[in-house]
């Protein structure tokens, strides 16, 4: 499968703030153990970070022109406000996206416990850190299997 994998603000950060809820290890630490997983299960893996929304609509866009068979998005502080994010979400007909978040949202603050973006996803997956991208390649090859 073509996969692609987008970052939305401040994940490229991660190792560096909040160490305590994202953990320690760097954005490309994390970015290099997502792409061997997904080579160790013959997908091409296309590994993409914005700070900028507009930016990830253009990435999400790409994935239909460019034929990706999956999307694996981690939204960031977008999933709790951005309309235009879940547009461009369904607008990719036929392209099945996972949201990932590293940490558990649904057990920190109120405002982080709603994502508008998810409801344009097949499913959601948060709490799981690196794993989680791991676990939304696997969620999207049974998707794919099951919807052949």
């Amino acid at each position: 499968m073509k996969i692609m994998i987008i970052n939305g603000p401040n994940i490229n950060m991660i190792g560096v703030r909040e160490k305590g809820i994202y953990g320690t290890k760097s954005f490309e630490e994390i970015c290099s153990y997502i792409r061997s997983e997904g080579e160790k299960r013959g997908h091409d893996i296309t590994l993409l970070q914005s700070n900028c929304e507009g930016k990830i609509i253009d990435f999400l866009q790409d994935s239909y022109f460019e034929k990706y068979d999956g999307v694996v998005i981690n939204p960031g502080a977008y999933t709790h406000y951005s309309y235009a994010i879940h547009d461009a979400i369904k607008g990719n007909t036929g392209i099945p996206t996972v949201e990932v978040h590293l940490s558990n949202v649904h057990a920190r603050e109120d405002f982080r416990k709603e994502s508008k973006t998810a409801a344009a996803c097949i499913g959601q997956i948060a709490g799981f850190g690196e794993k989680g991208y791991i676990l939304a390649i696997e969620a999207l090859e049974d998707y794919k299997e099951k919807n052949i």
